[in-house]
C-alpha cells in the first residue's frame, strides 16, 4: 500500500479549506483516508496551518511520501528538517 500525505479539500465553492490527511494512493482525493494529521486554511490572511508533528514525523518514518503542497507546507513549518535530520543520525 503506498501512503502519501496530502489534501482533502473541504468547505463551500470559492472557501477552500484543507484537511492534510494520511491515504492509500489509490484512493480519490476527497475520498477515504486512514488518517487525518492537520489542516491548511488559505483563506485567512496568514494561510492558518495546523500540524500534528508527531503523527506526521511517524507517517513520514513508515514511509509516506508527501505531495509537492504538503511537502512545502511541512517545510515552512520545519517538520521536514527534523525529518532529515533523525534519518540522518540514524545512518
Amino acid at each position: 500500500m503506498a501512503v502519501k500525505l496530502r489534501l482533502k479539500r473541504m468547505g463551500a465553492k470559492q472557501k477552500p479549506f484543507y484537511r492534510i490527511v494520511a491515504a492509500d494512493s489509490r484512493f480519490p482525493r476527497d475520498g477515504r483516508f486512514i488518517e487525518s494529521v492537520g489542516t491548511y486554511d488559505p483563506v485567512k490572511g496568514a494561510e492558518k496551518v495546523t500540524l500534528d508533528e508527531e503523527k506526521i514525523l511517524n507517517w513520514l518514518n513508515n514511509g509516506a511520501q508527501p505531495t509537492d503542497t504538503v511537502r512545502n507546507i511541512l517545510s515552512h513549518a520545519g517538520i521536514m528538517t527534523k525529518y532529515t535530520n533523525n534519518k540522518n543520525k540514524k545512518n
